[in-house]
């Protein structure tokens, strides 16, 4: 283990939300559109001036600190956080339903694992590409199922959890898919990000998936919709203006049933990261908003 890593595994340990008695571990994506997507280090600044001390973020804009892990760790100690993950997208190879693609989304995807492990991550985070008009097809699944087993057994051996995340408009979206995807890979390798908004905008009851899901979730993303969707929306959400209609609110909105949720965690001793998120924010500012999460979580979790 390198120096790096051993300064950021230890503090990680000394961090009151990252206590090895502590169940829940909590953490705010920040790559929020409405002012935090252009400036991470603004975004990770802000995250904490309200309350966060973890932030997981995505690949694209650490791409030019792959090859000088300890710059980036000099950056985070001036921000005060430390990372959940860092999860893949562009520049990384993400056609998973291509198999002529699958050696190079390997390559890709290990190299980030071993970029991650200078910080202390113990899981990476993985969405699929972009939906194509035609949808997801059988065949697709099963070339994506190979290569996420295959791709998870490469990551178990470098010592991480490997995770997918179901997020609407990609491949990878809807309650077939993700029952084909959990189905057909292995649970020791291969386990799932669920994103309570995301899951309930594919019209899929977020606390039916937590119960049928249970250990295999290493990680939720917390995001709220409106009320008339509780349970999973009745229809499928075209993609919107995320700044002009966004189908995404902090938490408390009344569309998630986060009281519920967190009985079910507490009664099957669920361990894992609760990170929120929030796609975007055009009224109040990534900041307020972050903060308006906060807040539900400490009263409401005691968190």
């Amino acid at each position: 283990m390198n120096s790096t890593r051993r300064q950021w595994l230890a503090a990680a340990l000394a961090s009151p939300l990252l206590a090895a008695d502590s169940r829940y571990k909590l953490g705010i994506t920040t790559n929020t559109k409405g002012g935090w997507e252009d400036d991470v280090f603004l975004s990770f600044r802000e995250a904490r001036q309200v309350g966060y001390v973890n932030v997981e973020s995505f690949v694209h804009y650490f791409v030019k600190y792959f090859d000088r892990p300890a710059a980036l760790a000099e950056e985070m100690k001036k921000t005060g956080v430390q990372f959940v993950t860092i999860s893949n997208g562009g520049p990384l190879e993400t056609h998973f339903e291509d198999p002529s693609k699958h050696e190079k989304l390997i390559e890709d995807h290990l190299k980030l694992v071993r970029f991650i492990r200078n910080f202390g991550c113990t899981h990476l985070k993985i969405n699929c590409g972009a939906r194509r008009e035609t949808g997801t097809t059988p065949e697709d699944l099963k070339h994506m199922a190979a290569v996420l087993d295959r791709l998870g057994k490469k990551i178990s051996a470098e010592g991480l959890k490997f995770a997918v995340h179901a997020h609407m408009w990609s491949q990878f979206e809807n309650r077939a898919e993700i029952d084909y995807i959990m189905g057909h890979t292995d649970p020791k390798h291969v386990y799932f990000v669920l994103d309570t908004g995301h899951i309930t905008m594919a019209g899929i009851d977020p606390m039916e998936l937590a119960r049928t899901l249970g250990h295999r979730i290493v990680e939720f993303h917390l995001k709220d919709t409106m009320p008339e969707n509780r349970g999973g929306a009745k229809s499928r959400l075209d993609r919107p203006d995320m700044m002009k209609a966004p189908p995404f609110f902090e938490l408390g909105k009344g569309g998630v049933d986060f009281a519920g949720l967190k009985k079910h965690l507490d009664a099957i001793q669920w361990r894992g990261w609760l990170t929120v998120e929030l796609d975007s924010s055009p009224w109040k500012g990534p900041k307020e908003s972050a903060r308006i999460s906060r807040e539900y979580l400490r009263s409401n979790w005691n968190l």
